[in-house]
Parts: C-alpha cells; structure tokens; sequence
C-alpha cells in the first residue's frame, strides 16, 4: 500500500461528509418550498449535484487504487443515496484510510530499515 491510496480513499470519506450534508440540506430546502415562500433548490441542488459528480469520481479513483471488490464500492454507493447514509459511509472509510496510512507507514519503515 502507498500513501496515494490512503490519500484516495481519504477524498473519498472527505466528499462522502460533505455530500451527506447537502443531500439533508438539499431536503431541507424541499420541504421549505412546498410549506414557505423559501426557494433555496435551484442553489442547493446545483450544489448537490456538483458534490454527487466529485463523489463518484472519487469513488472511481479509490476503487481503482484500492482495487476493492465489487462490493465494498457498491455498498458505499448505495449508503449515499440514503438520507443520512453518507455519515455511514464515513465511518466506514475513516477505518478504511487508517489502515493504508498504517500500511504506507509500515512499508516506509521497512524500506527505510533495508536501506540502512
């Protein structure tokens, strides 16, 4: 593992974060145009659908460098479409990166060790 795969899969938890909020802030916005004269969709969900698009480019990056199976992009994908679902997939991810980091560190130090 190299630091480049943590870094991926670190975007990828980064964006899900993000995107989970506007998805709820995006909801938000729904239910105040059907029961106010607050119209805040147009924006939120150009927002929205900018962070969807950085999602999923991130996902593709990450599932290429981490070279996961089908199911672990699949269950990630599937957490963002649910309303809070996207904090799921965070945490799933934030265990995910530690344990690249861990590994690139471990292989730093082992090559370090070689070469000394």
């Amino acid at each position: 593992m190299d630091i480049k795969t943590a870094t991926a899969v670190r975007r990828l938890r980064l964006v899900s974060a993000v995107e989970a909020v506007s998805f709820l802030l995006l909801l938000a916005c729904s239910v105040l145009k059907r029961t106010t004269e607050f119209n805040g969709v147009p924006v939120m969900g150009a927002v929205h659908g900018i962070l969807v698009v950085l999602f999923v480019v991130f996902l593709a990056d990450a599932w290429n460098r981490t070279r996961w199976a089908v199911k672990r992009p699949l269950v990630v994908f599937v957490l963002s479409l649910i309303p809070f679902g996207g904090f799921f997939a965070e945490k799933l991810l934030r265990a995910e990166e530690q344990q690249h980091v861990a590994a690139a560190h471990a292989a730093a130090r082992e090559q370090s060790a070689a070469t000394a």
